[in-house]
């Protein structure tokens, strides 16, 4: 159900693949900060997304196998995860929608090691997927 409200501690479900890189993932719990409540917990308005945060995420690439960590948040919405007309506060609810867009920040390169010594990962940065699981299957937005 595609059009359900997402409530406070609803879950983002990062995928594994981010580009070159294989995350080891973990779902991050949303914090909603809208003031209406759905069966006891408050709604997820345009916004809290950004209280995604997975810290310490492990991650490897096909040319550098040996493990980095990193912390996975959610980039940006997909046009269907936020109500058009359904507000809480005057903002609009998100709701579980298709996939969001991901991004995976590198806190620790991941390496591989090389005869003159460890060679790091260039990138800094990561983008990849992800989607939304909510316990709320009754309540809806549009």
């Amino acid at each position: 159900m595609s059009n359900c409200i997402l409530l406070d501690g609803d879950l983002a479900i990062f995928t594994q693949s981010f580009g070159a890189a294989t995350v080891v993932v973990r779902p991050g719990a949303l914090r909603a900060s809208g003031p209406t409540t759905v069966i006891g917990k408050s709604v997820c308005v345009a916004g809290d997304e950004a209280s995604v945060s997975v810290p310490g995420c492990a991650y490897t690439t096909p040319s550098h196998p040996i493990p980095g960590t990193g912390t996975l948040e959610i980039e940006s919405l997909a046009g269907d995860q936020t109500a058009s007309k359904t507000r809480s506060g005057g903002t609009p609810v998100m709701l579980v929608g298709s996939q969001f867009t991901a991004k995976f920040t590198i806190a620790v390169k991941a390496s591989q090691q090389t005869p003159t010594g460890p060679v790091l990962d260039p990138q800094a940065q990561y983008a990849g997927r992800g989607s939304f699981r909510t316990g709320n299957t009754k309540f809806q937005g549009v």
